[in-house]
């Protein structure tokens, strides 16, 4: 169930991708733990149908350490909606974008109060441990406010939806290996979720200045090593997408 993606000097970085029953209707998604000198991190953790394998695994492999936090890159369901199951069971925080830290509540039954801490937009280093993750911009990618988690450790970018794939589920704990191969696999959920080139290429401006070695999105599978990861930026900064899309026979009525 749980996938180790990193494991050094008391630093790991945790992978589950099959909380989410294939033959659901629910979208498959990922969701992570990073752990760091006794501190716990958990990200985007999902809703209701992942909580309770994610808690009990977090027991399992990290028993008596502190959930510090729950980091969100955006508000969706799929991202979140299991907050009141966090806030309730743990003394966690929730680290959230600010856009949507008054949004939020609206999944809890009781007072968050002090419990919720606004990403600014221009984003934020949070200190885990002795060692920081970075919440680092990804506005429009696909949501209006969104981040994404960079962990300098493990040199890996949690992307959330930026790099999503719909695939088998059993394909999705190998990374990808035919990049050519894969983009049937992004193509179409790229083009309708995130806002336009202008944001895809000034993203990636920014992640090329960040020393990653693996990108792993929040849905499907992930792109290890500095050639995929490089082939990965290369079409995402070319990419025609959202708005460059549209044209009047989208806005026709009924």
């Amino acid at each position: 169930m749980a996938i180790e993606l990193y494991n050094k000097i008391n630093h790991v970085c945790m992978m589950f991708e099959d909380l989410v029953d294939s033959k659901s209707d629910a979208v498959q998604a990922n969701q992570f733990l990073i752990a760091s000198d006794g501190h716990l991190a958990v990200l985007d953790p999902g809703g209701n149908m992942t909580y309770n394998a994610i808690y009990m695994e977090k027991n399992r492999h990290f028993s008596g350490q502190k959930l510090d936090y729950v980091l969100a890159s955006h508000a969706d369901p799929d991202i979140v909606a299991s907050l009141n199951k966090w806030l309730v069971q743990t003394d966690c925080k929730l680290i959230v974008p600010q856009l949507w830290a008054r949004f939020v509540p609206h999944f809890c039954t009781g007072s968050t109060e002090g419990r919720i801490i606004g990403i600014p937009d221009e984003g934020m280093n949070i200190k885990l441990g002795s060692n920081i993750i970075k919440a680092i911009p990804a506005h429009f990618l696909h949501s209006e406010g969104n981040f994404q988690f960079y962990d300098p450790i493990s040199k890996i970018l949690f992307s959330g939806d930026m790099g999503a794939s719909m695939v088998d589920h059993s394909t999705i704990v190998e990374p990808v290996t035919d990049f050519d191969a894969h983009l049937p696999n992004m193509l179409g959920f790229h083009q309708r979720y995130m806002s336009s080139n202008k944001v895809c290429s000034l993203w990636v401006n920014m992640v090329r200045q960040l020393d990653i070695d693996w990108i792993v999105p929040q849905h499907g599978r992930s792109f290890r090593g500095k050639v995929m990861v490089t082939k990965f930026l290369d079409w995402v900064e070319k990419l025609e997408c959202g708005v460059d899309l549209m044209t009047q026979d989208n806005y026709k009525l009924p």
